[in-house]
């Protein structure tokens, strides 16, 4: 499988922004043209006036392709986003590379969560958000052994605004169910999960390679939510295994 021609779009999980995939970057540069934006309200991208919803993200990302065709991907919040663009200029997709990240809308107690952070960011400001969201994101072994990856991570968090960390979790929370429009595509997909994410455990990756006949799971060791920073190498190698 090759893809000539077409560029790669990684979009980035929440709350980070586009230096999320800066270990990764050269690698895969190697591989494909690479386009790794920032979405809304995140690193240098506005944040606007629109009502919370993640097909304005999609939006904006097929705004910004101009009818190119792409390989589409995306970590968690990304994987979303990445979705909702499938479903709205599916013959933009050429692929999927969808890292952490489920098909499923949240269950009435995930959505009560992400308003709850949204409330108290308006109340208090986002300064609590890095502690409440480094322990789901990174994996133990991360945390254990790599002190650096969770300083950056605190970091890209920490440099956040709040308004549209409150945004995006809005917009998570309201997203629809897509297992229906990856079921009704046949794209080549790649779904990647780290081996110790909490947040995304093995059996929804499963479940998200069935919804797609040409999907494959890769499993990265050592690895939680976020594999691009906790083992940039594993994750190139994964994808330019894929690509290639």
């Amino acid at each position: 499988m090759r893809f000539p021609e077409t560029p790669l779009v990684l979009l980035h999980a929440f709350p980070l922004d586009h230096r999320m995939w800066d270990e990764v970057r050269p690698g895969i540069a190697e591989h494909i043209e690479l386009i790794t934006p920032d979405q809304r309200g995140f690193g240098d991208a506005s944040l606007g006036d629109d009502e919370p919803d993640l097909a304005t993200v999609a939006t904006d990302v097929i705004d910004r392709l101009g009818g190119r065709r792409v390989v589409l991907g995306g970590c968690s919040m990304g994987g979303y986003v990445a979705m909702a663009v499938l479903r709205e200029a599916p013959e933009l997709v050429a692929g999927l590379l969808l890292v952490s990240t489920r098909a499923t809308a949240d269950a009435d107690a995930g959505r009560a969560n992400r308003h709850a952070m949204a409330s108290r960011i308006e109340e208090e400001g986002p300064g609590f958000v890095p502690d409440a969201v480094l322990p789901t994101l990174l994996g133990s072994e991360t945390t254990d052994r790599r002190p650096e990856v969770v300083a950056a991570v605190r970091t890209l968090v920490s440099e956040q605004d709040g308004a549209a960390i409150a945004w995006a979790q809005r917009a998570m929370a309201a997203r629809p169910d897509s297992s229906e429009i990856l079921r009704n595509s046949d794209v080549p997909t790649l779904i990647v999960r780290g081996e110790q994410d909490t947040l995304i455990p093995a059996e929804e990756a499963d479940a998200l390679a069935a919804l797609m006949p040409k999907a494959e799971v890769v499993v990265l060791a050592g690895a939680g939510h976020l594999p691009p920073l906790e083992v940039p190498e594993q994750f190139t190698g994964a994808v330019a295994r894929w690509l290639e």
